[in-house]
C-alpha cells in the first residue's frame, strides 16, 4: 500500500477542511491508516490556508513535506501557485480556474496574476483545471466549490463512488447532502 500525500490549498472559508475529512473518510473506507493536519494560515481572515491529508499502510505524521504531495487540491489558483513547490516532480496540481483576490491585491500592494496556470504549465507542472465555480452554481450553492474539487479528485483513485457519497453523508449536513451529492458528481464529470 502505497503511501499518498494531498495537499489542499485555499482561502480562509474556502472549505478546505471538510474536503480533507471527506477524502480522509474514503481512505479509511478503503483499509488506509489517514493522518489529517489542521489548518495552518488565517483561515478566518481570508488568508491562505493548507491542510495535510497522507493515507498509506502505516503513516506517522500528517505533515507533507516540500516536494512530496502526489497532488495538490487547489481551490484558488493563486493559491495552486504559492505552494507548487510541494509537489512532486510528477505530481499533479488539480485547481480551481476562478480568481479569489488575496488581500495583498485587495489592499493594492499588488496586482492579480492572472497568467499564474500558464506559467506553471509552461514550467512543466501537470495540471488539471476546471471552473469548480461554475460548476459549484449549477449544483446549488457557491459554497460547493470545495465539493466539486473533491470530486475532480477523486477521478485519480480507484475507489468506489459509493465511498465518496458515504463520506459525504457522515460530514455534511442532511439538509445540504443532495446539492453536495450534484456538486460531487459534477466535479467528477
Amino acid at each position: 500500500m502505497k503511501t499518498c500525500n494531498v495537499m489542499i490549498v485555499g482561502v480562509g472559508g474556502q472549505g478546505t477542511l471538510l474536503a480533507s475529512r471527506i477524502l480522509g473518510r474514503v481512505f479509511l473506507k478503503n483499509g488506509y491508516d489517514v493522518k489529517i493536519s489542521e489548518v495552518h494560515g488565517m483561515s478566518q481572515r481570508g488568508g491562505s490556508v493548507v491542510t495535510y491529508v497522507r493515507a498509506g499502510e502505516k503513516v506517522y505524521s500528517p505533515i507533507i513535506e516540500k516536494g512530496e504531495a502526489d497532488y495538490i487540491l487547489s481551490f484558488e489558483k493563486i493559491e495552486g501557485a504559492r505552494y507548487i513547490n510541494g509537489l512532486k516532480k510528477d505530481g499533479i496540481l488539480v485547481t480551481n480556474t476562478g480568481e479569489t483576490d488575496p488581500m495583498t491585491v485587495i489592499t493594492g500592494a499588488c496586482e492579480y496574476p492572472h497568467d499564474a496556470l500558464e506559467k506553471l504549465t509552461a514550467a512543466g507542472v501537470k495540471t488539471d483545471e476546471t471552473d469548480a465555480l461554475t460548476l459549484a452554481r449549477e449544483a446549488g450553492s457557491e459554497k460547493a466549490v470545495n465539493v466539486v474539487l473533491i470530486g475532480r479528485l477523486s477521478r485519480y483513485f480507484e475507489f468506489p463512488e459509493e465511498d465518496w457519497m458515504e463520506a459525504l453523508c457522515e460530514t455534511v449536513k442532511p439538509a445540504f447532502l443532495e446539492m453536495n451529492q450534484k456538486a460531487f458528481r459534477l466535479g467528477k464529470g
